[in-house]
């Protein structure tokens, strides 16, 4: 939990190259209180996130076994708050479109990044996930509270007929 009473921000990032991984690891350890896990292979990173929720998803494009848009489709499927970013080094106007429409990718960054452009994509995405979880507990909240009101009055009812 940090500060605010939340629990911390989860961060997960996926590239197949472990320089990238470790870079954005350590400056996002450095600058903020977030929780980082990184992963090489994007499967393994599938598997995680199907137990672990995660707030912002920082996937590569172009990985062995399974490509960044295919990776961030599977991860939607599983939670669909999370926020989720593709991060390629090829400025393939293509592949950004089809990430949008297929995954309703939150944001896309091109290699290499800036440093403060991506601090402030992942603060915005785990701020973004976090209202998005908000809402629907609010909401299932309501629900629960409707359903138990429409018992009661049905309950009323037969009761004085």
């Amino acid at each position: 939990m940090n500060q605010n009473g939340h629990r911390r921000t989860s961060v997960m990032i996926v590239d197949d190259e472990e320089m990238v991984i470790t870079s954005i690891q350590a400056f996002l350890q450095l600058e903020t209180d977030f929780e980082v896990q990184g992963f090489t292979d994007p499967e393994e990173a599938a598997r995680f996130v199907e137990n672990h929720p995660v707030d912002v998803v920082v996937s590569d494009y172009l990985m062995p076994k399974m490509n960044g848009i295919q990776l961030l489709a599977r991860i939607k499927e599983v939670q669909p708050e999370a926020s989720r970013v593709l991060l390629t080094g090829h400025a393939d106007k293509q592949s950004a479109i089809q990430a949008i429409n297929q995954v309703a990718l939150f944001q896309y960054l091109e290699k290499p990044w800036d440093n403060s452009q991506l601090m402030l994509v992942v603060a915005s995405g785990g701020e973004r996930s976090r209202l998005f979880r908000e809402l629907r507990e609010k909401v299932e909240a309501l629900d629960s509270a409707h359903a138990a009101l429409k018992n009661a009055q049905r309950r009323l009812i037969q009761a004085f007929l």
